[in-house]
């Protein structure tokens, strides 16, 4: 090797270890919430709630909520928190906490893939926020947030933040949801998931033995159906061979999922509505949607109906086109990572 290979060598080497500095690793852990009672009045002697932190726990915090079957920690990805979390970005982890849930139901957080199967409480979206909010208060000792953001259903659990604990927080990010009743394409779909399940005889009522093959099916034809965007699935797929050969390979794809937890993972949004109570929201928020999205369409009027209701809320809309994703473009930061960088320093701080 070469004096300048050595030098460019050694230079990589600094960068890379100087970057890990800047960069703490996430770490990981379980908080158990006793006597957990939910909505239905069922209690459960102990709910196990997963979670990932980032940064320094003497830093602001800041709460990420991630969307149906996914995890806390799937939100460290590159294009979401790849674009967030490090040196010089606008949520810098060696400037803010930040604190990354497992939502009941998913991830380390209490399941029905547990043991009680079926049997596990056929929890909804209040319950989970609960959970969310008894593990930071409880679990982590926090009394107040600099923000709370959310994708898809975790942007569905956001508006509900703002409702239920409305001084918790100084900001509300809500992204890829809308603030109204679940119904439409989005219920129907979604419901299309959970009959596929429970009308396949390999689901055996919940006590299976292997994973009921529906699962893959009706995972695919839901994402297919309610998210990537008209412009992006064509530049994907502009003929039918390249559109079958899309499809084959998503299909062929396994996934590490469990039908019971998918099953109430869908059904846990059946009675979400929070546009009653949307006065009740105080803190400083930005809604954030596609054009393009599939299941929170634009033309609904939906946002133009809430957000007067709320004294200090704006909307901001991506424009779809060839490069956004329908539901899935906010899962990609790069869109509205400045406008949010901008609302951090931006927003007044309320007292905790």
């Amino acid at each position: 090797m070469g004096a300048i290979s050595k030098w460019f060598a050694a230079g990589l080497l600094l960068l890379n270890t100087l970057t890990a500095i800047a960069q703490p690793a996430p770490q990981t852990g379980v908080w158990v919430a006793k006597d957990f009672r939910f909505h239905t009045g069922q209690v459960l002697p102990e709910v196990k709630l997963g979670y990932t932190t980032l940064g320094n726990p003497a830093g602001e915090p800041v709460v990420i909520l991630h969307g149906t079957a996914g995890t806390g920690g799937g939100m460290l990805n590159p294009a979401f928190g790849g674009e967030l979390f490090g040196p010089g970005q606008p949520l810098d982890a060696s400037k803010y906490f930040i604190i990354l849930p497992d939502a009941l139901g998913m991830g380390g957080s209490s399941k029905p893939s547990d043991g009680l199967r079926a049997a596990f409480p056929r929890y909804n979206y209040d319950d989970m926020v609960l959970a969310q909010y008894r593990l930071l208060t409880e679990g982590l000792k926090l009394k107040h947030v600099r923000m709370i953001l959310g994708n898809s259903m975790g942007g569905m659990h956001t508006w509900l933040w703002g409702m239920q604990y409305p001084d918790f927080m100084d900001i509300l990010v809500p992204m890829a949801s809308l603030p109204s009743a679940m119904s439409g394409r989005n219920w129907m779909m979604r419901r299309l998931i959970i009959d596929s399940i429970r009308n396949d005889p390999e689901w055996m009522n919940g006590n299976y033995t292997q994973q009921p093959r529906s699962l893959q099916w009706a995972s695919v034809f839901y994402a297919t159906g309610t998210s990537g965007g008209n412009q992006g699935l064509q530049r994907l797929a502009p003929t039918r061979e390249k559109a079958d050969q899309l499809l084959n390979q998503r299909l062929a794809t396994s996934i590490k999922a469990d039908a019971n937890d998918n099953l109430y993972q869908w059904d846990a949004s059946r009675d979400y509505d929070p546009l009653a109570q949307i006065g009740k929201i105080k803190a400083t928020l930005l809604a954030i949607n596609s054009a393009d999205d599939e299941r929170n369409p634009p033309e609904l009027g939906v946002m133009e109906k809430a957000l007067p209701q709320i004294p200090n809320a704006r909307l901001l809309l991506i424009p779809g086109s060839e490069q956004t994703a329908g539901h899935g473009t906010t899962g990609q930061a790069k869109w509205w990572k400045q406008e949010v960088a901008a609302l951090m320093q931006s927003a007044p701080r309320k007292a905790p």
